[in-house]
């Protein structure tokens, strides 16, 4: 699985918010500790504050947080990152996961990593995960919510470069339906392995695993991309990370208040495309890493609760992280709104919103785009 050399193993799995990421991480992670080696993971995003890295340190797992911009425009944070990792753990596999707007990885972060790095790490294939339905709406095989024409260019962009694509959630697709978007994606992107997985199911994990454990990088031309589009597609997504401080005087089942809050922030941003929506509450009195979560990646999808507290509680942390093509003040506003609202129905509950951070992404500028493979 490892090189002689015993470099470290990187792997970076991408994909468009919403696509199941964080979960398969999670099963890529255990999969690994099972064997016997260490992993360390990155996460990534635009602000502070990820549902990603709590829901990963939650299992356990060493991980390190890259706030401000993609991996592309915060190479070295990244290297310094990794670094971190090797002194605490010296991970035997690091699994990084760029924000979920981000693209161009292979020029702006394989590449140079191959180039400057290429002592200290064996690259990986770069997997590419895709939500089947909404990849069915993207690519017009179903009808329902989806996003305007400069959003869906990152989408497939992500899609263009990737090595391996697996269409996650595959249990959410009937045989035919998934063969008919399999046959799309690989007329579509010839060059990438294609493979269906479910985390949730446990279906087709293994096949995938081996490819990106044993496989090897292609040495293919960056792929073509208008930075300007890229750019507009990105600024018209609104973001908002934001921390919330739940106290009560009585005990009160968290797992319903995150079901009910997210329901009253789905209707509140109703025309809204939600691209990913997702909270988690650590509880005060709880055991260390127990946590509740809940996930919505569609303006039409139910809320999903994750993980559950077994009990109730007398208060915690809530982090709300919120995407979605619309301007961050509107999400700001529901989820503020939605909070009052709920809160009111839990008698004891007070909210204290601790802080926020709503903005759409800025143009991204790679600290390094290499024009071809390293030899």
């Amino acid at each position: 699985m490892l090189p002689e050399s015993r470099k470290a193993l990187y792997l970076m799995i991408g994909g468009f918010l919403g696509a199941g990421k964080t979960t398969a991480i999670g099963r890529l992670a255990r999969h690994l500790s099972g064997k016997g080696l260490r992993v360390g993971l990155i996460t990534n995003d635009q602000a502070g504050g990820l549902v990603d890295t709590a829901l990963l340190r939650g299992q356990g797992f060493a991980t390190e947080e890259i706030a401000g911009g993609c991996f592309c425009c915060r190479f070295n944070t990244l290297v310094d990152a990794a670094s971190r990792l090797n002194e605490s753990t010296r991970p035997d596999v690091f699994i990084a996961e760029p924000v979920g707007s981000c693209t161009d990885l292979v020029a702006t972060v394989t590449y140079p990593l191959r180039r400057m790095y290429g002592q200290d790490f064996t690259i990986a294939p770069l997997s590419v995960l895709v939500d089947p339905i909404r990849a069915q709406r993207i690519f017009g095989l179903e009808s329902g919510g989806t996003f305007s024409s400069k959003v869906a260019y990152i989408f497939k962009k992500q899609l263009e470069e990737a090595d391996v694509i697996v269409i996650s959630k595959s249990d959410l697709l009937p045989p035919a339906q998934m063969e008919e978007l399999t046959g799309v994606l690989e007329r579509n992107f010839p060059k990438a392995r294609i493979f269906a997985a479910s985390s949730r199911q446990g279906d087709g994990l293994d096949e995938w695993f081996a490819a990106v454990l044993e496989g090897k990088p292609g040495d293919r031309s960056p792929m073509v991309l208008d930075y300007e589009v890229y750019a507009d597609g990105e600024a018209l997504l609104g973001w908002l990370n934001a921390t919330v401080t739940l106290k009560a005087v009585e005990e009160f089942d968290a797992n319903e208040f995150l079901k009910t809050l997210a329901a009253s922030v789905q209707r509140r941003l109703a025309g809204i495309e939600i691209a990913h929506f997702k909270m988690t509450f650590s509880p005060d009195d709880g055991i260390r890493g127990e946590l509740a979560s809940i996930n919505l990646v569609r303006t039409d999808y139910v809320p999903e609760l994750g993980m559950e507290l077994d009990e109730e509680t007398l208060g915690g942390q809530l982090i709300v992280n919120l995407r979605a093509e619309g301007a961050p003040e509107d999400l700001v506003e529901a989820v503020r709104a939605g909070l009052q609202e709920v809160s009111a129905g839990f008698p004891t509950l007070r909210t204290t919103l601790d802080h926020e951070e709503h903005f759409r992404p800025g143009k991204p500028t790679p600290t390094h785009r290499d024009g071809h493979a390293p030899v």
